[in-house]
């Protein structure tokens, strides 16, 4: 349904959902592969990201503020970690928490959709004269092996086009750009056409490798490079499109993950984490709530809670969590005033994100807002240090440089630092 309690500045759409009461033990032991629930030997590391678009508010999620005036209506409820308390909209999550960390003190600085989504993907802003690649094109260059049939950088829309973005990967090239995996849908033309076959198919691949060779031999480039890499990755990826055919999943795992998109989403993303993904986003909207804040974040995260818990679960019980660096993320929190269409608005200086997984403190808090959640009061970071956390905690040196032509480029912003708070 078309979305009218959000800013016009960018296209959220909505799913209006009932809210899923209750908290417990979601039981995925008994549908889990039980030789994949051993936990699998995997030293591969990933990414997943779920990225609440719309700037989901941090006073409904990880830093609830009860009984005061920006509070709002909703309660703290106790977690898994003795001492930590979350929104009682997430109770699911909540059992959780014992393998995830939360950042309270962010300060991006930054209110606009666009600029806070930059700066949460790069940990830069803006610049009139440069682009920074996004947090999937860096881990699809320093995690992919070149024999990996899926992307580096896949990217779940709920209604993208199911192009590759070169634009992601800015100069590290378009080799590593992201590719939409739209509406959980695998990509098109993966199945060999009826009219060819095997034999045939081969002497077409000999003679596009012959091609390729010659034309490389006088004019070779990055993206010449980057259109023989997407081909043969097409190849190689036609042998693994069962990886996308999630109705091939138990019908009750696929009931507790939900049959909404984003339950279908996240049941495609750990699919394609376990058969061998490096980086994978899934996208959650809207949360943009300038006009019914509370109403909206009832349903919303009612979607979301199940959903996300029973992911981390599914992910633990492969033996895929402590590999997999996880973290929910957004462009923005929103403010702690309320208006007057008992809406939250745009707010980038004091929210939070939560991660687990890979290289991360289980049941770590960092940060601290005051009582009414207007100010970081304790530890303030800002994108720039969460990119620098990311990449320490997948086991790389954050503050080394890429070499682009023999020009030394910054991994991450040289003025921040990893979290180390939140590190193991």
């Amino acid at each position: 349904m078309n979305c009218n309690y959000a800013c016009k500045t960018v296209d959220h759409g909505v799913s209006r959902r009932a809210f899923l009461g209750g908290v417990g033990g979601l039981g995925l032991g008994a549908l889990a592969n039980p030789l994949a629930a051993k936990g699998l030997a995997i030293q591969q590391k990933r990414v997943l990201v779920v990225f609440l678009a719309g700037g989901v508010s941090q006073l409904e999620t990880w830093d609830p503020k009860p009984g005061v005036v920006t509070g709002g209506p909703f309660r703290a409820i106790p977690t898994s970690v003795p001492g930590i308390h979350i929104s009682e909209l997430l109770p699911y999550t909540a059992s959780w928490m014992h393998k995830l960390a939360l950042v309270r003190g962010i300060n991006t600085k930054e209110n606009d959709h666009g600029k806070g989504a930059y700066i949460m993907q790069t940990g830069r802003r803006q610049e009139p004269a440069n682009e920074f690649p996004h947090f999937g094109s860096v881990c699809s260059k320093l995690l992919t092996e070149d024999k990996n049939p899926l992307p580096g950088y896949l990217n779940i829309t709920p209604n993208g086009s199911g192009a590759q973005s070169s634009k992601d990967a800015a100069y590290l090239g378009p080799k590593f750009g992201s590719v939409s995996i739209s509406d959980g849908k695998a990509p098109a033309n993966l199945e060999k056409p009826a009219g060819i076959n095997s034999e045939a198919e081969m002497q077409r691949h000999l003679l596009r490798q012959n091609a390729n060779e010659r034309f490389y031999s006088r004019r070779k480039s990055a993206m010449t490079e980057a259109y023989t890499q997407t081909y043969d990755q097409a190849r190689m990826l036609m042998e693994k499109r069962g990886l996308f055919d999630i109705t091939s999943e138990s019908g009750k795992l696929a009931d507790r993950y939900g049959k909404h998109d984003f339950g279908r989403h996240c049941l495609l993303s750990r699919r394609l984490l376990e058969g061998g993904a490096t980086f994978v986003k899934v996208s959650h909207t809207n949360y943009d709530t300038h006009h019914e804040n509370f109403d909206f974040h009832i349903e919303q995260l009612g979607e979301f809670d199940r959903t996300f818990a029973t992911l981390l679960e599914d992910l633990d019980i492969r033996g895929l969590l402590d590999s997999t660096l996880v973290v929910v993320m957004s462009e923005f929190g929103r403010t702690p005033t309320i208006n007057r269409n008992f809406g939250r608005d745009h707010w980038g200086t004091a929210w939070s994100v939560a991660m687990g997984g890979c290289g991360i403190q289980k049941g770590a808090v960092v940060g601290k807002t005051n009582a009414t959640g207007t100010a970081v009061v304790d530890r303030e970071v800002n994108g720039g240090h969460l990119f620098h956390t990311y990449l320490k905690a997948l086991g790389f040196d954050s503050k080394k440089n890429f070499y682009v032509d023999q020009r030394p480029l910054p991994m991450a912003d040289p003025k921040a630092s990893p979290i180390e708070e939140i590190l193991l």
